[in-house]
């Protein structure tokens, strides 16, 4: 077997390839080097701010939804039944009665009134009669002498309840007329607040009635 002459020229070229080879894989390594990754922080006035944005984003979407409910989208759901639902049912004669605290001082809180002075209602034929008559009583006042239960009163000035008065609701001035019609024996029924609400627009505000004005109600 010929051993290789060390001088011959092919091996150097060979050689001289190699170191070629690794200097253009060294050259290339460094253009084309890893990319590191650099992550920076978020400013906190940007951070701040876009909190406050999201802050006051959400109040202004509650206080300007035009009374949006979810539940709206909702198949099952009903607003009629709901708005019943959510409404606390009222009991108009215990209304009436907290009510009453106000007429007890001239009529007493048992609805006898004082001889000569405050007419009682209990057994009243004006509290337990028209309904057109006692809402107006209530509303505008009565002056004036007046007879119940075959007795005469001169009443001075019973005050109005309804406008120039104590300015009270239909609401309230039908509770408290129901409780008067029903209690102390009293058997008449109770007085709606829609029907008051109808007499107030007739009358609007005016002066006590006397005893001979509410009889030419019809």
């Amino acid at each position: 077997m010929s051993q290789s002459d060390p001088n011959d020229p092919r091996l150097e070229r060979g050689r001289v390839s190699d170191r070629g080879i690794q200097k253009a894989h060294s050259a290339l390594a460094r253009e084309h080097s890893e990319v590191n990754e650099d992550h920076s922080r978020v400013p906190l006035f940007l951070l701040g701010f876009t909190s406050v944005l999201i802050f006051v984003a959400a109040i202004y979407t509650v206080r300007h939804r035009g009374g949006f409910d979810p539940l709206a989208s909702d198949a099952r759901f009903d607003p009629r039944t709901a708005v019943a639902a959510a409404a606390p049912k009222v009991d108009p004669i215990a209304e009436g009665q907290k009510l009453f605290a106000t007429c007890a001082a001239c009529h007493q809180p048992t609805g006898m009134g004082v001889p000569g002075v405050f007419p009682p209602l209990a057994g009243s034929e004006w509290a337990q009669g028209d309904e057109q008559r006692v809402v107006r009583i209530l509303l505008s006042g009565l002056s004036g002498p007046v007879k119940v239960k075959g007795a005469t009163y001169s009443v001075s000035a019973m005050p109005a309840f309804g406008p120039g008065g104590y300015g009270w609701s239909d609401d309230k001035i039908s509770y408290v007329l129901s409780y008067v019609r029903q209690a102390w024996g009293n058997k008449a029924g109770i007085i709606k607040p829609e029907t008051v609400a109808a007499i107030r627009a007739k009358v609007g505000q005016r002066k006590a009635w006397s005893e001979a004005e509410l009889l030419a109600i019809p």
